[in-house]
């Protein structure tokens, strides 16, 4: 089988992408710190596929800690780069861990990658390197416009870089570019587990249904959308999985056209928070506890992909809906409850 590489594997869209590249043939080296994510990821994993991941709890800011692992496995055919601080609202206030985590880990994953001869690099990117976009939906060639969080501008950063290195460097790069994902895997043996208050919309709506939170707060009903909240290009976590394995082969077999080329990840579809809040209602009958609050800093108002380019070139394609993720998202909260996650 051919190896690969995730970092960041025991996170919520690191796990799911390691159960559809397991499931699709792959032996999987899974990196993790556990400091954002639990361990329980690899037992889920494992009762999904039968198999549990190759794991090491390594640091990967740790540049000596880090080449030792990934020479162990340097016959990989790929790295796919999830790990990072990810809470917009954190990165705000702290900025500097942001900085230090998210680039130091990526600088020395990329000095490994390039050490060791690993062909082929997947980074986790993210839309919020667009900003406030001028036009919707965004494209892969929409302005990266200045960014509206420290989170966002790693993320720009990062891209940069790998930019940069690919010129001078025979590796292949893609940056995936995703929206907002949501959901858990159909199984319900793995999905989001926030170690704190949730900082994304869905685990806060679910964690309140269960009654782990008092209530939901809309961060603004005042923007100009169609019913005052942001707009988001919501994803299931499946359908962003399944674009990584996809991503991987499309490099393997030498499709792309350049060293490094980007892609988004959306369902295309902006859709609006409160819309969300009534897509959960509706699949399991619980009335929400919201509120209204005031704009949270860090957020843009709306935002949502053109998804042709994926489509045509990885041939990928969405086959989850928004109830379909909120219903997953819901049984996952209760299997959480269960396991007293």
């Amino acid at each position: 089988m051919q190896k690969v590489i995730v970092t960041g594997g025991t996170g919520y869209i690191g796990s799911h992408t390691i159960v559809d590249l397991m499931q699709n043939g792959y032996e999987v080296i899974c990196l993790d710190n556990l400091s954002r994510s639990k361990e329980y990821a690899l037992t889920g994993i494992e009762n999904i596929t039968g198999k549990k991941p190759v794991f090491y709890h390594v640091n990967l800011c740790d540049k000596n800690e880090t080449f030792r692992v990934i020479n162990e496995h340097k016959d990989a055919i790929g790295v796919i780069h999830f790990a990072a601080l990810k809470s917009v609202p954190e990165s705000v206030e702290k900025p500097l861990l942001y900085y230090a985590n998210n680039i130091d880990s990526l600088l020395n994953i990329l000095m490994s990658v390039k050490t060791f001869n690993i062909p082929n690099f997947v980074f986790s990117s993210s839309c919020s390197v667009y900003g406030n976009a001028d036009e919707l939906p965004v494209t892969e060639n929409t302005p990266v416009k200045d960014a509206e969080s420290p989170y966002a501008h790693t993320k720009q950063i990062g891209e940069d870089i790998i930019r940069n290195y690919e010129k001078t460097n025979d590796t292949q790069s893609i940056l995936l570019r995703y929206f907002n994902p949501i959901g858990a895997h159909p199984s319900a043996e793995i999905g989001e587990i926030p170690i704190d208050t949730p900082n994304n919309l869905v685990p806060y709506i679910t964690q309140t249904a269960i009654g782990k939170l008092e209530q939901v707060v809309v961060f603004g009903d005042d923007y100009s959308t169609r019913d005052g909240s942001c707009i988001r290009d919501y994803i299931h976590v499946c359908d962003i999985a399944h674009a990584h394995t996809l991503a991987l082969q499309y490099l393997a077999e030498k499709r792309n056209a350049n060293n490094c080329e980007v892609f988004n990840l959306g369902t295309g579809n902006g859709v609006s928070v409160l819309e969300v809040i009534h897509a959960f209602e509706k699949v399991t009958g619980i009335k929400l506890n919201y509120k209204i609050g005031p704009r949270r800093a860090g957020d843009v108002v709306a935002v949502f992909a053109d998804n042709k380019k994926a489509a045509s070139e990885l041939k990928w394609e969405c086959k989850y809906f928004l109830e379909d993720a909120m219903e997953s998202a819901w049984k996952w909260e209760l299997k959480m409850k269960e396991l007293g996650l």
